[in-house]
């Protein structure tokens, strides 16, 4: 199908896309903060070794996020994720049958590369299918990110009620059938969501190799969203051992969980304006900063209503900042330069995110514990939001952005 086609079914397309974002990121990476728990008291691990799990996963994703412009030139946007799809499915399904720390290092590295190859070319599809529909462009692209949240439900309410089975079938490992679980829901989202993505399209041949983006140009956008990378991986990891030890009961984590990946769902509606109408690195400023208030509130007090807006605040918020910086992209760049620049942008998060984890374990292991490494993530979150601030739309922006509101 052309790429200038658009699908019969918008809506559907981008629901079905969602998909894509709830296994690479939702299912395959932020699970992890709900099995980290038992996973840690089962394995003896430290604050710094289950940081670094994540740490691993980032790695992962910052290869995956090299590899891909070269593999979307040869495989084609739909292939690549695709291809990702199931190995991020089979590398989960494998941490169902290891407890080694080396294979399951191995196995955070392996799903977050496949995650980078599945998060990139659903955010290039993602841009493909606003610039079908300019009016609900914003609306689209938050969309896809916002799946992430369908993946957190999902996994707010698999974990906990296959560690429980497991435990009553008095399972040497119970943490094992969560991720088995896990892996199967990856499968099943997989099949899902393979034809009608397929439908949004290919690039015109040959567009995909013409690169039009340079670092330069988008320097504080990078700045920021790499300092979002610290800040916002450092909550996610380590929230819920967080509330763990203030003594939250279990049926309230889930439901904090599962709060939190409503919300995300709901911020494709909730942020659609802001993107559609901001060129610079306003969003991802204002982003940020919002989200620095959501990560240190949980560091400051233990009361219930406060922890609970928080989960809400940041499920609102995190992967719109994601979604602004594929906003930002395609207000700034011709078509042929979207996928170098969602790949840049990826680039720069990854290697936020191999930072984050291992510096708030590290200082959660201190005397101070998880609320000091909460704090630390929030500041990083505010001085993305500083650098943010300061990028400013390129000299064409206008012109591309008018242009390509009647494509």
């Amino acid at each position: 199908m052309p790429a200038t086609a658009s699908p019969p079914r918008p809506l559907l397309t981008a629901l079905a896309l969602s998909l894509a974002a709830a296994v690479a990121l939702g299912l395959t990476r932020f699970s992890y903060g709900l099995l980290l728990p038992p996973m840690r008291a089962d394995l003896g691990w430290s604050y710094l070794l289950a940081g670094a799990m994540n740490t691993c996963n980032a790695l992962g994703y910052f290869l995956g996020a090299l590899a891909t412009p070269a593999l979307m030139r040869r495989l084609g946007v739909w292939r690549l994720l695709m291809a990702g799809a199931i190995l991020a499915s089979l590398f989960m399904l494998v941490s169902g049958a290891v407890t080694g720390t080396a294979a399951l290092f191995l196995q955070r590295v392996c799903a977050g590369v496949a995650s980078a190859f599945m998060f990139i070319a659903g955010g290039v599809l993602a841009a493909r299918l606003g610039s079908m529909h300019s009016a609900r462009a914003g609306f689209y692209i938050g969309l896809y990110y916002g799946g992430t949240g369908f993946g957190i439900a999902l996994s707010a309410l698999l974990v906990p009620a296959a560690l429980e089975t497991a435990q009553q079938h008095g399972a040497a490992h119970a943490w094992q059938w969560p991720w088995l679980a896990l892996g199967l829901a990856c499968l099943a989202a997989t099949a899902i969501m393979a034809l009608p993505v397929k439908a949004i399209g290919e690039a015109p041949p040959g567009q995909a190799k013409k690169q039009h983006f340079t670092v330069r140009e988008f320097g504080f956008g990078l700045g920021g969203y790499f300092m979002f990378g610290v800040g916002y991986i450092g909550y996610m990891t380590f929230v819920i051992a967080l509330l763990k030890q203030q003594g939250m009961p279990a049926g309230r984590i889930t439901l904090f969980y599962t709060l939190l990946g409503l919300a995300v769902v709901a911020s494709s509606r909730i942020w659609a304006g802001m993107l559609d109408r901001f060129r610079g690195g306003e969003s991802l400023a204002i982003l940020n900063a919002v989200l620095g208030v959501a990560t240190i509130l949980p560091a400051l007090t233990s009361a219930v209503p406060v922890v609970f807006a928080s989960g809400i605040v940041f499920g609102a918020v995190f992967l719109s900042v994601v979604a602004s910086t594929t906003a930002l992209v395609r207000h700034n760049l011709p078509q042929e330069g979207w996928s170098a620049g969602i790949s840049a942008f990826t680039t720069v998060f990854a290697l936020g995110q191999i930072v984050g984890p291992t510096v708030v374990g590290w200082i959660a292991d201190g005397p101070a514990g998880l609320e000091r490494g909460l704090i630390a993530s929030a500041a990083a979150l505010f001085a993305g939001a500083a650098l943010a601030s300061r990028q400013r739309p390129l000299a064409s922006a206008s012109r591309q952005y008018n242009t390509s509101r009647y494509r």
